[in-house]
């Protein structure tokens, strides 16, 4: 089973970084294959809405994405973490989703199948505030972006008022739920 780690924050070890890692960690004991893709450190120019896309399914900007398209479409299982920025997902993350719309095209405009339509994902948010509408927006991104890729919105891991470097250290139920979360993904 391969899974496919996206870390969305700008900053390694951040609260994001680590429950991700945790998460991975739990799909890891039990015999996944694990890849994370630090996406801050990949070069993604945002969809510019060429639509070449719609003619092949491919996008014509060449950078990152074109080594990214193929483990969106090959990993078993999707995670996707970031932390939230002003009630969203990071740019970082949010540039990676939109260059999608090459994937959309081949399944919405294309009618192309995508490999494996068992595939399962979920998403791990952090945010400083303790706004109740503060996942809002960016769980509905993700299930959104999973659908367009085939991935089934599984799981969720969404913690509210953690924001210094290492904080989720202090909160080791939440950790612990991580790893969890991880290996659910695996088991069901």
């Amino acid at each position: 089973m391969k899974i496919l780690g996206i870390m969305g924050s700008p900053r390694l070890k951040s609260n994001t970084d680590l429950l991700l890692d945790e998460a991975l960690k739990g799909t890891q004991s039990l015999g996944a294959e694990v890849e994370k893709l630090v996406v801050d450190r990949c070069h993604i120019e945002p969809c510019k809405e060429y639509y070449g896309c719609f003619k092949d399914g491919n996008c014509v900007i060449r950078d990152d994405m074109d080594d990214i398209y193929p483990k969106l479409l090959l990993a078993d299982i999707v995670i996707v973490a970031s932390p939230i920025f002003f009630y969203g997902l990071t740019a970082q993350v949010k540039a990676l989703i939109d260059r999608c719309q090459a994937l959309w095209a081949r399944k919405y405009i294309l009618h192309q199948k995508l490999p494996n339509t068992s595939r399962k994902g979920a998403f791990i948010g952090v945010g400083a505030t303790k706004g109740k509408k503060l996942f809002e927006g960016s769980v509905l991104t993700i299930k959104y972006f999973f659908l367009s890729i085939g991935v089934k919105y599984a799981d969720e891991l969404l913690v509210w008022g953690v924001d210094k470097r290492g904080e989720i250290e202090e909160h080791p139920a939440r950790l612990t739920e991580a790893f969890a979360l991880g290996q659910r993904l695996v088991r069901e």
